[in-house]
Formats: structure tokens, C-alpha cells, sequence
């Protein structure tokens, strides 16, 4: 295995899309359901890969093109024996709900003192954690790894491959329940990479006013506190929400000032403290922290706030479960402005709890006294509750005729929803 390893430094990076090969890179063919890379290993030489691992002894020749038992295995093992050969801090991040926004502000904050390898995007399953690993280079002092889930034993696999030494759990809500079946599935999948840190005595990060994580971690475990509360290493309070997060915070001798910040909603206000925690703990002076924590732009429909020619937009649209629906709408409804209005999509994979789930989101609308509208086949199965300032829509181009007919101005506008239901695309008639 390790000669085939030695392939890919012999390249010059490596590939899984033909679309996206560069020249001399090793290409990995890799299979699904509705896929087969095989086909394209001679094509990939074509294209300028050097060599190409494949699982297809047919098309293989042993020259440029080699045969491997499984080409997703062989990924995975390369990017662990190619992480192996970093002694730098690695840190695993998961959660429910703003593991993306954590890792991003983590980053902004420790690229202020080290040079960072950062998971790009969303790319935190089976496949994209590999691929980031084996971006890592003699350069990197630290590498931040975002890691996804759908069912069990998700994390554990990613924690063999990463193997990180520091790591956090945003938070443990309801998502992907098709996968996990009920959120206790939820809270054993993601407690797993509590489970290695511990095994390997390695750093937890955790949020101490969040009860279930506080009382799910393994005993014994190093820690680092963060929170509201003065015992912990980084203490914060949330000033306001105008809409912006606006914060302070505390942590050994030293107390900030005010940091009005350029993300909206109080959820990401622990996502700050994390952010911060990181900082403390690798030793990032407390004025960069600061800077790194002010600088901070949201991007790809995450807690972006913009205006248009009519109204003022909060788009959080990049994906949707019940927690981070119920954590959206709270905080919109905390947020002192006026002419308030939610745009609501439809919740995914969900399994047998999706009825109930949608529901209960249309209940908590209605102890708001806020407009919304509610687009998706799910919530529009629930439209005979609906009461003179809440409407249903099936679909976005039904919702987008009615604002052709009835302008919405002057407002305030909440957009939430999966990414398959695509709210951002309702910008322009806003």
C-alpha cells in the first residue's frame, strides 16, 4: 500500500473529477449509486493526471493506472498516512447546527497568529475530509476539520482518518433523523468524537451552558470551557442584537471592550466563543482576536444580512433542521426592528418525525407577531392552520406570483430554509 501511496507524491495533488484535473495530479476513481469513476481512468491520463488508482482491474495496466481492492478506502488510508506525517494540531469540529460558521470564525481567529489549512466549504463527509488532508503541507502550522454526519458511526470513520488531537461539538439538535432515527442516535454519533479525544487525550472544547454537552463529556477528559458564566477559561455576555451580534468577553486578566460584530442571530454568539476559546488557548494575542472576531464576514447564504432597493434581507438559507429553525426564529423575533417578515422552506430528511417537526415550527410562528410564509410541499400539507398573516405556498414559483402581485416593502425579511429549497432565489422580487 505505501508504494502506491508514494504515487501521490510523485504528483502534483490529486483529483476525483475528471472536470477538475490538473496536470501530473494522481486521479482516484471513485463509484456510486448512480455513478462510476472507473470509466474515466483512461480519460484522466488524457487529461494530464500522471497516474490513476481505480478498482476496475479491467481497465487498469499497472504502468499509469493501478489497481487498488477499493478506491474510497485507499483515499481514506492515504489521508491518514499523509496526515501522519504532520505533528501539528489537528481539530475536529461537528454539530448539528453551525459547525460551517464555527470553523470559519476558528479559522479567521488562528490565521491571525498561524498559517491555517481550513476545510473549504461544506466538504466534511467520507470523501471531502480526505481530500482536505491531503492539502496539507510542510507550511500548515494547525488544520481545522469540519466533519459531517448522516448516520452512525460517521464521525468515528472521520475521526480515523483525521485523527485530530483538539476538537469541539457546536451543539447536538435534530437534524438528519432519517440517518439517526431520533436525536438520541443523534447525540451517540456525534458524541463519538468526544469518544476519541478522550481515547487519545486530546483537548474537548465545549460550551458549558449547554447541558447536554456539559453532561456528555467522557470522564476525565481534558477540557476548555466556554460560556456565560465566570468559572469558565472564556466568559462572554451578549450586549445586543441590533441586528448584528454585538458581545464581550473575558478570559484570564484581560476584558474586551464591545465587538460589534457583522453576523445576526444569538445563536452565533457561542460560535464567537469558540472562535475566541481557540484563540486563548493557542496563545493568539487578545487585540487580534478581537480584530479577527470584528473582521468577520458571513458568506454563502449563512447569517448574511443585505439590503435591497425594497427591504432588508437576512438570508440563512444554506440549510434548515429543527434546531437551527427554532434558534432562527427566536432570535428574529428577538431582534428590535420593525415590519418583521419570515420566509419559511421546507425541512429535509427528517424520516417519520417530519410531520410533527413542521408543525411545531408553524406553532412557534404563531406566538410571534411577525408575517410568514411557509414554501414546500411539507408545510403546505399543514395550510388549513393558517391564520390571516401566515400563508402557504407549494412551491417557490407560486410564492414568487404572489409577490409579483402584492409587494413587500419596507420590511424586514427572514429567509430559512434546506438548501434544496433554494430561498435565495426569491432575492430578486425582494
Amino acid at each position: 500500500m505505501e508504494k502506491l501511496f508514494d504515487l501521490f507524491y510523485q504528483s502534483s495533488g490529486i483529483s476525483t473529477d475528471t472536470r477538475k484535473i490538473h496536470e501530473n495530479c494522481l486521479f482516484v476513481c471513485l463509484s456510486g449509486t448512480n455513478f462510476n469513476g472507473n470509466v474515466f481512468a483512461k480519460e484522466a491520463i488524457f487529461l494530464g493526471a500522471k497516474f490513476v488508482i481505480s478498482d476496475d482491474n479491467t481497465v487498469c495496466d499497472e504502468e499509469k493506472i493501478f489497481y487498488v481492492g477499493n478506491s474510497l478506502v485507499f483515499l481514506q488510508k492515504l489521508a491518514n498516512y499523509h496526515r501522519n506525517k504532520f505533528n501539528i494540531p489537528v481539530i475536529g469540529i461537528t454539530g448539528s447546527n453551525g459547525k460551517t460558521s464555527t470553523k470559519e470564525l476558528i479559522n479567521a481567529v488562528l490565521s491571525k497568529k498561524y498559517s491555517t489549512l481550513c476545510t473549504l466549504g461544506n466538504l466534511n463527509n467520507h470523501i471531502g475530509v480526505p481530500l482536505t488532508l491531503l492539502e496539507l503541507n510542510s507550511d500548515h502550522e494547525i488544520a481545522i476539520i469540519e466533519m459531517g454526519a448522516n448516520k452512525f458511526k460517521d464521525i468515528e470513520e472521520l475521526c480515523f482518518i483525521a485523527e485530530p488531537n483538539y476538537g469541539i461539538i457546536t451543539n447536538i439538535g435534530k437534524a438528519h433523523l432519517e440517518g439517526f432515527i431520533n436525536f438520541e442516535g443523534v447525540l451517540k454519533t456525534k458524541k463519538e468524537l468526544y469518544n476519541f479525544l478522550s481515547s487519545k487525550n486530546g483537548v474537548i472544547f465545549y460550551n458549558s451552558d449547554d447541558e447536554i454537552l456539559s453532561k456528555n463529556l467522557p470522564l476525565n477528559s481534558k477540557t476548555f470551557s466556554f460560556g456565560t458564566r465566570n468559572f469558565c477559561e472564556v466568559s462572554a455576555e451578549l450586549i445586543s442584537l441590533n441586528p448584528y451580534v454585538n458581545l464581550k468577553w473575558k478570559s484570564n486578566n484581560f476584558e474586551s471592550s464591545m465587538i460589534e460584530t457583522s453576523m445576526i442571530g444569538n445563536y452565533n454568539f457561542y460560535n464567537f466563543l469558540a472562535a475566541i476559546s481557540f484563540g486563548i488557548y493557542f496563545k493568539v494575542e487578545n487585540k487580534k482576536i478581537c480584530e479577527a472576531i470584528k473582521e468577520y464576514k458571513p458568506t454563502n447564504n449563512r447569517s448574511q444580512i443585505f439590503k435591497t432597493e425594497k427591504n432588508t434581507l437576512f438570508l440563512d438559507a444554506y440549510n434548515a433542521n429543527p434546531s437551527s429553525m427554532k434558534s432562527a426564529l427566536e432570535s428574529f423575533n428577538l431582534v428590535s426592528v420593525k415590519n418583521k417578515v419570515a420566509i419559511l422552506g421546507d425541512m429535509f430528511e427528517l424520516g417519520n418525525d417530519s410531520e410533527i417537526e413542521h408543525e411545531n415550527v408553524i406553532n412557534l410562528v404563531k406566538s410571534f407577531n411577525f408575517t410568514s410564509y411557509f414554501v414546500g410541499k411539507k408545510f403546505y400539507k399543514k395550510r388549513n392552520q393558517e391564520s390571516n398573516i401566515n400563508l402557504y405556498f407549494e412551491n417557490k414559483q407560486d410564492l414568487k406570483d404572489y409577490l409579483d402581485k402584492n409587494k413587500v416593502e419596507n420590511k424586514f425579511i427572514l429567509l430559512k430554509g434546506s438548501r434544496a429549497i433554494g430561498l435565495e432565489e426569491l432575492i430578486e422580487k425582494l
